[in-house]
């Protein structure tokens, strides 16, 4: 459903734009997220379900990332490591097709690309799945992710998070508390990173001339912060 809405890009559903639904946006800004990707890691089976040159499958970095002067001229940029594999990475096979000829710097380049992937064996009975670092299952939980942001999160002021859920501070209090220590209120600065408006439209709407940040609101607007 996703893919017939928002279309398809290097076999990964695209960010829809302003055009997509709130909750798409919230879960594709989650790709900037490092803290999500630190704690992501790619096993490889079959290969069929990972990207060759976007996700990091060996080397600690994407391939994309790693030889970008070698992506760009690549023809099969959304094609999987099976797809590659298939292909022939370990010979001067179809996989290795370019725009252009290569210059002794490109195969230079190959050179070293080829050689991480010497030892790769692919494994047919298994499919590629992504690990969990956070839980020895490997298996991604809310409350491991919970834990590690509350553990993690970076607050200036000397309001402790834990001591907001108290049953006597009402719950609308509570959320928009939680929204404002954590970054998450809908301020122009937040709403312009989800690419819902343009780069023109972050100034605060008093007219003061500066972005419309929580802190800008709440603290230093003439207008807004006296109220």
């Amino acid at each position: 459903m996703l893919s017939t809405r928002y279309g398809v890009e290097w076999g990964r559903v695209r960010e829809g734009g302003r055009e997509a639904s709130v909750w798409w946006r919230d879960i594709s800004v989650l790709q900037t997220e490092e803290w999500l990707h630190g704690n992501v890691s790619q096993f490889v089976g079959d290969g069929k379900n990972t990207l060759f040159w976007f996700e990091v499958w060996v080397g600690g970095v994407s391939f994309k990332n790693r030889f970008p002067r070698l992506f760009e001229l690549a023809l099969f940029k959304d094609a999987s490591v099976f797809d590659m594999h298939l292909l022939g990475w370990d010979s001067e096979r179809v996989a290795w097709r370019w725009r252009r000829r290569l210059f002794t710097w490109g195969e230079e380049l190959l050179g070293d690309l080829r050689l991480l992937l010497h030892d790769v064996t692919l494994q047919v009975d298994r499919l590629d799945r992504r690990l969990w670092r956070l839980k020895t299952s490997s298996v991604y939980t809310v409350r491991s992710a919970y834990n590690f942001l509350n553990a993690n999160v970076h607050v200036d002021l000397v309001v402790h998070v834990s001591s907001l859920w108290h049953k006597d501070v009402p719950l609308k209090v509570v959320l928009f508390s939680w929204c404002l220590f954590r970054g998450r209120l809908p301020t122009k600065d937040n709403i312009y990173c989800r690419h819902v408006i343009d780069i023109d439209a972050q100034l605060c709407i008093e007219g003061c001339g500066e972005v419309e940040t929580s802190s800008h609101l709440l603290f230093h607007c003439n207008f807004f912060g006296s109220v």
